[in-house]
């Protein structure tokens, strides 16, 4: 059966996978939003259906006033003995902690905190020991792959971290996980960013603690030379094996705008590529160590994509997500509309502006909504973070109604167009191509323009974030805003 990447599409970065009772459970990194680390479920590895997330309530993560980009880094998920942990970092309070269920459809306990520095934490567990894998410094100051042994009920460490690799060269070394593979132990990682340079390189040994010795000819898996492509920034995998005994590598990736322009604004991707064992052990991953856009898998089945968003099928606990911690009595979400309060925060704080925002998945796609104001300013947002986003609105004035676009582009914030309009209901409008969004507004029937916004001043490229673009609702200043109609359509 012929698949096609990325198998998840949109802001899901720094996939993590496992497999447990006949299934296979990803989760990826959320960054400002909650609820946190979005969990997805598959039978195959190319169909995935988000479940829930991890980190449902606020006692689990801290999540105030943290920047654009800040907050839940790298999630790595595990099953073990009957039971699935999922390990992260909060980068912003440099905190790597873990939190773990019995069952992957229910609540996750609260966080149990490790006293290992670093980012990207990692478990593996052998025999009863379980240990704890980082990017970071050991206790020596010896900075690479660190390691320690902990206590699984309490996070305490049970030894010395140890730097146990230092990566094959490349910069910025991130991503460590361990495997047993007959009877080795192989560390893969991520080096060079996860940019244009990212890639995924391992090493192996015959003990946990090494010494370990690089694939000769890491890395095993990059885009970085890979051009004229459109397929970029490979890196940061999870090694798995599926139910066939054959092996597979999901990382993230990203999908540039045009092969010739360099920016790319819906996020870190998920990636599904294969991987095959020759001699002495060592590994091999995707066409000649680049990912591709498509690829074989044994099975008998049919690649799934969704196309349409509405509200009816869609899950506000699910689909949907919040900027930082939500005040949850400013929303009144219901089956075919949703009621937002506003308040005095804007998308532009660092702060929890009334917002509820969905993932765009395609650079093509037509976004439309019926909103009603009352004293207030309401509609539909393209955010990237504070500083780069383009809302589409309608607010009350001293003189009656009027449609507003705002383009917001490195902290400068400009109305690119103001029109007086009929009454406090509307219907908000976006047509998105590869390089631009439209906006339109629509009374009575009548479309009109307001203007556009270029993509790539929405990109990680040009707003330096680690997220991608999130089709929000919001709502400013006093009074309620009512939202019905919504649909996306991806072309």
């Amino acid at each position: 059966m012929k698949y096609k990447n990325p198998v998840i599409k949109g802001f899901y970065p720094d996939p993590s996978v496992c497999f447990a009772n006949g299934r296979y459970y990803l989760v990826a990194s959320s960054f400002q939003y909650f609820p946190g680390v979005p969990l997805f479920e598959s039978g195959d590895l190319v169909n995935w259906k988000q479940i829930g997330h991890v980190l449902t309530r606020k006692n689990q993560v801290m999540l105030d006033k943290i920047n654009s980009s800040g907050g839940v880094f790298a999630p790595t998920i595990r099953f073990n003995d009957g039971r699935f942990y999922m390990v992260t970092t909060n980068d912003t309070t440099h905190q790597n902690f873990y939190v773990f269920t019995d069952d992957i459809y229910g609540e996750w306990s609260d966080p149990i905190y490790v006293d290992q520095g670093g980012i990207d934490p990692s478990l593996y567990f052998e025999n009863g020991r379980v240990f704890f894998i980082s990017n970071g410094s050991d206790d020596d100051g010896v900075s690479g792959v660190v390691q320690c042994e902990i206590d699984i009920a309490t996070g305490k460490k049970l030894t010395r971290s140890k730097c146990i690799w230092q990566g094959s060269g490349g910069r910025y070394l991130e991503s460590p996980h361990m495997y047993k593979i007959n009877g080795e132990y192989y560390l893969m990682a991520a080096e060079g960013g996860t940019e244009y340079g990212h890639m995924i390189t391992y090493a192996k040994s015959d003990s946990i603690w090494g010494e370990f010795k690089g694939y000769p000819k890491n890395p095993v898996l990059t885009n970085r030379n890979k051009a004229p492509y459109i397929i970029q920034g490979i890196g940061h995998g999870d090694l798995i094996k599926d139910q066939n005994g054959d092996w597979h590598i999901l990382c993230l990736g990203f999908r540039q705008l045009h092969v010739w322009r360099p920016f790319h604004t819906l996020g870190r991707e998920v990636f599904l590529i294969p991987v095959e064992f020759g001699k002495g052990g060592w590994f091999t991953a995707g066409k000649d160590g680049t990912a591709d856009a498509e690829y074989e898998i044994k099975g008998d089945f049919k690649q799934n994509e969704k196309k349409i968003y509405t509200f009816q099928n869609t899950d506000w606990s699910i689909d949907w997500c919040y900027l930082r911690h939500p005040r949850t009595e400013n929303y009144k979400l219901g089956k075919s509309s949703v009621v937002l309060a506003g308040s005095n925060v804007t998308l532009d704080k660092v702060d929890t502006p009334t917002f509820i925002g969905i993932r765009q998945r395609d650079f093509e796609m037509d976004l439309s909504v019926d909103v009603s104001v009352d004293s207030n300013e309401a509609g539909v947002t393209v955010y990237s973070c504070e500083n780069e986003h383009y809302d589409l609105a309608l607010r009350k004035t001293d003189n009656g109604y009027e449609a507003v676009l705002k383009l917001n582009i490195g902290g400068i914030k400009h109305t690119q167009n103001a029109i007086s309009v009929s009454g406090k209901n509307a219907r908000l409008i976006i047509r998105a191509n590869h390089f631009e969004y439209s906006f339109f507004i629509s009374q009575s029937k009548e479309e009109i323009f307001l203007g556009t916004g270029p993509s790539k001043y929405l990109s990680s490229e040009i707003s330096e974030g680690f997220t991608g673009v999130v089709l929000g609702l919001y709502a400013v200043g006093k009074g309620d805003a009512e939202f019905s109609g919504f649909k996306i359509v991806y072309r």
